[in-house]
């Protein structure tokens, strides 16, 4: 594996070599849960499932955090229109985020921590900050001082040139000119419900947005990450206040490598509800759009590109998906027709088109390469269909190639038959690993239930290939 990643605080593309070899730790923003998620978030959300797909595709194992922000600024006063307890009010908006993930296929992360579940980890970072001296008190609120910390902006690189000393902000989120100390906890205010409120050491108060995602990345991952992401809008002031608070707090470097989506934009434009642009998932379904031409879409551009979303790129996606479900289709009738001979030329091509494919991800995650290598594989495929020039074995390697690409894609239908092929990928799997070990038991056990389930193996150069009996 050679992957190379575009770190934001270097500006560059960096060798990715994890802190625990095999293994990624990741944390990545998840959203504020005070309405339904929209489409630019959605285009994250499916980025960070591709990535976590690709780097499984490429050996390694992950394990995903992704935080529920449900206190803020936003939710509270979300709660406080509507009537509601804040934890009541957030649930239902937590519901609308799973079921949009699940429609656009995202594979779940390994935890969801929800902010209001991690107070005292929060307090606890607060106290080593505090006696750090990186904080200060005023009428309840403890603020983190940046002059406390010498390398503020090294993520950022804001210009700290025109900032007062003593100049603080409340707000969760500002401008990016307005660099000042900011709240890790914020003492009680009158008006705010007490369903958002906690009696606590520092005081009764609620946290600061920037803490929660300290206290929660590093409970479930340690102090340092190997990779946080987000969209670039939390570069600053949120990442940056990451930074701060809990290097501050622990001594240690926070995360290794930090990468940022682009945004997605509408018709060229902003999206706004004014511009009368703004889509939530639902929206787009509406319009007789399906869920894997959507998800089709907004992993299309590589995830550091600008993604303008419009209805004609949106068509164009369905047919790309259709192309590729045409093909899956046709490539198993022929598979299953009777057994030839399988050419060399084709299984050089396929290795080329693995390669290609596998190069893209290793590219920082690059879409557009793995997809453009993927297609020219399909056309390629399709002409040999035409001429009936592709043995049925080839066409079954070709399927499972098809099938393992998509593996990170997610846009083919997972019907029977596809649970089907991903049990038999995942023993073929097993019995690699047995084979490895020298657990020859273990590996012939595993060919035998196979193939008492009609799934034969076929060990070749080129790897394991496998097709029914019959």
């Amino acid at each position: 594996m050679s992957l190379r990643l575009f770190d934001t605080a270097a500006r560059s593309l960096v060798d990715f070599q994890p802190l625990v070899p095999g293994h990624v730790g990741l944390y990545t923003c998840g959203p504020t849960v005070y309405n339904r998620v929209h489409i630019g978030n959605l285009r994250t959300f499916v980025w960070e499932d591709v990535m976590c797909r690709a780097f499984r595709s490429l050996g390694l194992s992950v394990t995903q955090v992704m935080n529920l922000t449900d206190i803020d600024d936003k939710t509270i006063r979300g709660a406080v229109a509507e009537g509601l307890p804040l934890r009541e009010f957030t649930d239902r908006h937590i519901a609308t985020f799973f079921e949009d993930l699940k429609t656009l296929n995202v594979v779940p992360a390994a935890v969801y921590p929800r902010a209001t579940d991690h107070v005292p980890e929060m307090v606890e970072i607060v106290k080593k900050l505090t006696e750090r001296g990186h904080t200060y008190e005023s009428d309840g609120t403890i603020w983190f001082r940046i002059a406390s910390f010498p390398s503020y902006g090294k993520l950022s690189r804001v210009d700290l040139s025109s900032m007062r000393r003593g100049a603080r902000v409340a707000d969760d989120e500002y401008e990016k000119e307005d660099v000042r100390d900011f709240a890790v906890w914020k003492g009680a205010k009158e008006g705010e419900p007490e369903s958002a409120l906690w009696e606590t050491e520092l005081g009764k108060g609620r946290p600061g947005w920037h803490l929660e995602c300290s206290a929660m990345s590093m409970k479930y991952l340690g102090e340092t990450l190997d990779i946080h992401t987000g969209a670039v809008d939390n570069i600053f002031p949120h990442h940056e206040n990451e930074i701060a608070q809990s290097e501050g707090a622990t001594g240690k470097p926070f995360v290794r490598t930090w990468l940022h989506a682009e945004h997605l934009i509408v018709d060229g434009e902003k999206m706004a509800k004014s511009k009368g642009n703004f889509f939530t998932l639902p929206d787009v379904l509406a319009r007789g759009y399906s869920p894997r031409a959507i998800r089709y879409l907004l992993l299309s551009v590589p995830y550091r590109q600008k993604l303008n979303f419009t209805f004609d790129a949106l068509h164009g996606a369905a047919s790309a998906v259709e192309r590729l479900e045409s093909l899956d289709a046709r490539l198993g009738e022929r598979a299953g027709a009777a057994r030839a001979e399988a050419s060399e030329s084709f299984a050089a091509r396929l290795a080329e088109a693995r390669a290609a494919v596998k190069a893209g991800w290793e590219d920082d995650l690059n879409s557009a390469a793995a997809l453009g290598a993927l297609f020219g594989f399909v056309k390629e495929t399709n002409t040999a269909l035409e001429a009936g020039r592709l043995a049925p074995e080839d066409a079954a390697a070709a399927r499972a190639f098809l099938r393992e690409a998509d593996g990170v894609l997610g846009v083919l239908p997972a019907g029977a038959d596809a649970t089907l092929e991903a049990e038999v990928e995942a023993k073929i799997a097993a019995r690699q690993d047995a084979r490895k070990r020298r657990d020859f038991a273990a590996s012939d056990a595993i060919r035998d239930e196979l193939a008492s389930r009609g799934i034969l193996l076929e060990d070749t150069p080129q790897g394991v290939r496998w097709r029914r009996k019959g």
